[in-house]
């Protein structure tokens, strides 16, 4: 069935694959990104897969522009079928060292600006009786790892709030709710890294300097262990759970993030055992 995608995030990466997919699948896609001079990397990859997108300035961090945004495909279109929350930044730094600015900044995007699309489309969804909203989370919401609280909080904040919708919200409204966990994302991963850490102030000479170049060291190997996928391969998994008639709460995108997280996984992989537990124990 076609639908009607709303993406955000698709200047680069993995918001380019999945508006590319989501389009050569047939759907209707309204791309979204802040700035919409960035389009090129979009544009480029919707021509050479054949196909054709609207893009749409939408900027997370401003409810403005998200409701803005949504009262455009809404108008155009009727509904929002799903709705793919992807916009977000990294952050290596440790608490300690990192800027309250920064920190701000971290979770305004990744946490904040998923709650301002969301709470934008609700209404339209609800009144749909239908939708799909997939948040595109990390296997850092899961686990967290080193020098990176502060983005992984705010993942599992994202966690959190994927999880408490679809407890009372998918079986009263019929919209569903899914959290898409990948490991890395780019096989430049170290360099990214390296140019965040620069931009953010450099390393700083302190306590902290060994154990973040130990980080950084760890990077190339992991690598090679299958950590990092390309965004074509998580957008492949996207728009799998966006096809899906019963959609799982969580999911991660490849064989080492499923081992990754199995401690915390292993017994419910897909959510849905806690959801039906949820449901059972208070919405009974």
């Amino acid at each position: 069935m076609k639908k009607v995608f709303l993406v955000t995030g698709t200047s680069t990466g993995l918001g380019v694959a999945i508006a590319v997919q989501a389009a050569a699948a047939g759907h209707t896609v309204y791309a979204t990104m802040r700035d919409c001079e960035k389009r090129g990397v979009l544009d480029e990859a919707a021509a050479g897969a054949g196909v054709s997108l609207d893009v749409l300035q939408l900027d997370v961090q401003d409810t403005v522009s998200v409701n803005a945004a949504v009262d455009t495909v809404i108008e155009r279109e009727g509904r929002i079928d799903v709705l793919i929350n992807n916009a977000g930044m990294g952050y290596v730094r440790s608490l300690e060292q990192a800027d309250v600015a920064d920190i701000q900044r971290i979770i305004d995007i990744n946490f904040m600006g998923v709650i301002r699309c969301t709470k934008a489309v609700m209404p339209h969804m609800r009144k749909a009786r239908a939708g799909h909203v997939i948040n595109i989370s990390s296997i850092g919401g899961l686990v967290g790892q080193p020098f990176n609280e502060i983005y992984c909080g705010a993942k599992f904040a994202v966690e959190g709030l994927t999880e408490a919708m679809a407890s009372y919200i998918t079986p009263a409204f019929g919209i569903n709710f899914t959290a898409v966990e990948p490991g890395g994302i780019s096989s430049e991963f170290a360099n990214t890294v390296l140019n965040h850490v620069s931009r953010t102030g450099g390393m700083l000479e302190d306590e902290y300097l060994p154990l973040l170049k130990s980080y950084l060291g760890g990077a190339r190997s992991r690598q090679e262990e299958g950590v990092y996928q390309t965004p074509d391969e998580v957008a492949k998994v996207v728009m799998h759970v966006a096809a899906s008639e019963a959609p799982p709460v969580r999911i991660r995108t490849s064989e080492w993030s499923e081992a990754f997280t199995k401690l915390k996984t292993g017994m419910d992989p897909d959510g849905l055992k806690q959801q039906k537990a949820l449901i059972e124990r208070f919405m009974a």
